[in-house]
Parts: C-alpha cells; structure tokens; sequence
C-alpha cells in the first residue's frame, strides 16, 4: 500500500522538482502538486510536465493532499507554513527537506501549532538549482535522516520514511538537535570552507594574473563545486544552524592551528599520521557506497 495518494510539494528548485520526478517514475498513480513563489518556476514547471497540477498560490497547493513537503530555503519556512494554515488538511502530514531541524521545527510549529510535522533531510544534492536541474534518481542509495519532534505519532514517522524509501533512498531517524551537530561537520563545515577558499582565490586571482584559475587542479575544482551551491540556502543555513557551525568551526580552527604548527615544525610523522587516518575516512565513504571510486572521481574527460 503507498503511503500517500496526494502529494504536494512547494518550492520547485532542485530538490523539490527531484521529489516530483522521483514520485511519478516509482509511484505514478499517486498525484503531485507543485508550487513555486516565482511565477518563471511555475511556468516552467507547466511546459516541462514536471507535475500533475501546478497552483497558482501555496493554499490551494495543500486543499487536498495527504502529503506536503517544503522544499524552500530554511529561512522562509515558517513563512511559507503560515501561507498554507488555513487550507492545510487537518489530517495531512507536513515534511520538509532542510538541512537544519531544530530552527525549523520551531518556525513551523509557531504558525501550525496543531500540524502533524515530520521534519526530513535528504542528504543529497548537486550545485545545480531550478525545476530543470532536478532528477528521479537523485536519491538513490543516499540517505534521508528524519527527525521526528517528541510525541509525533508512530504512524506518521513510518509512512515519511516509507515515503523515501519508494524513492530510492537509505532512510535513518535521528534526534533534531543531535542532526544538526551531525550535518554541522559533515555538510555546513565543508561548505563554509568552500566558499572561504574560493573567495580567497578570487581575491589572489588579481594578483596572479589568472594563474590561479588556469592551473587550478583537481581540489580546487572540488571546491568550485561545492562553492557553486545556491547562495540564498546556504546564507540561512548558516544562520540557522549557527550555534552548531560555529562549535565545529572553532574545533577545525584548532586542528587547523596544530597542523600549521606540525608544518612550521617539520613534524613529519604527525602530517603523516593525519593523512593516513583521512585517507582512510575516505575509503571508508567509498565502501559504503556514498561516493565514486573510479579515477578522478568518476569526472568524464571526453
């Protein structure tokens, strides 16, 4: 039995349009509405077919679905919750899919205080955005982390993560606090360093004449990846997860400080037991299937 016939989803970036395509290939008798504040999304979403009906306004998005889903920036979800009150199904379930849990818990229980909300991550993405960017498999074989709120009904979590698993994903509960503290190090961090050293680049790139984007190697390039992510997301994540992002960014300040000091030093052996321990964190992603083994991490070079 499915778990939902009526899905809503509302924000039609590169998740939310991913959702739409990911529920027609592996669930095509259930119906998918879509919503989008920008009228060109909305547009587009009409011409490529991305879903059954497209609403003209986030309430008449909800009137009949079972299931909705915010795929909006974090910052704009409790805005959105409260756009969608009064026609929201007292008996529907309301999911998300942002990368902080405990802020947005708070913004959409203050403007749906009665909502039955099941709070989901899918850690899954590329640095495109734009109902065009998104694709059905994206979720495959990667995870989606659901942090249920105390006392979310049994039945309510286990049709979420049924949900996720017909789209192909891993799926694993998790505290919203404890989530955030998670994701603070393994996604919000890496990014914050991303953006940091790209800017760092453009800034150098003046007084290098090019150089530093002419023979950018392959790390770099990785971090231009990461860096391309969309700016308005990545702004209230941060300021959304702050307290987390700032307790990890001080702790990879202080490893950053004692290996400038292992460099300064000539402290050979401590660079290498470092390397070798995250050469192996790198395998270990490899083994459980969360990223490409092939040379070159899988890049094409026709």
């Amino acid at each position: 039995m499915l778990p939902f016939s009526r899905v809503t989803v509302i924000g039609l970036g590169l998740i939310g349009s991913s959702i739409a395509r990911a529920v027609r290939q592996h669930m095509p008798s259930v119906r998918v509405t879509g919503y989008d504040m920008d009228p060109a999304v909305r547009e587009t979403a009409v011409r490529i077919d991305l879903c059954d009906d497209v609403a003209d306004t986030a309430g008449t998005s909800v009137i009949d679905a079972d299931l909705v889903v915010l795929c909006v920036p974090v910052g704009a979800m409790g805005t959105v919750a409260a756009e969608i009150a009064a026609d929201l199904p007292a008996d529907a379930i309301l999911s998300d899919v942002g990368s902080c849990k405990e802020s947005v818990i708070e913004a959409v229980r203050a403007a749906l205080p009665a909502a039955t909300f099941v709070p989901a991550h899918p850690v899954a993405g590329t640095e495109n955005s734009g109902p065009e960017a998104g694709f059905a498999s994206l979720f495959h074989h990667r995870w989606c982390i659901v942090t249920p709120p105390e006392g979310t009904p049994p039945l309510a979590i286990e049709r979420v993560l049924e949900f996720w698993r017909r789209l192909g994903a891993e799926v694993e509960t998790m505290e919203p606090a404890h989530h955030d503290r998670v994701l603070a190090v393994t996604s919000h961090l890496p990014h914050l360093i991303a953006y940091t050293i790209v800017g760092t680049a453009s800034d150098l790139e003046e007084v290098t004449a090019s150089e530093v984007i002419k023979y950018s190697a392959g790390g770099f390039r990785d971090f231009t990846r990461i860096a391309a992510s969309d700016p308005t997301m990545w702004r209230d994540v941060f300021l959304a997860n702050r307290e987390a992002v700032l307790d990890m960014l001080q702790r990879f300040s202080e490893d950053l400080t004692a290996l400038q000091r292992a460099i300064r030093w000539g402290k050979g052996d401590e660079l290498f037991e470092l390397f070798s321990r995250t050469r192996a964190v790198r395998r270990s992603i490899i083994d459980q299937g969360q990223d490409d083994a092939r040379p070159d991490f899988g890049r094409s070079h026709e």
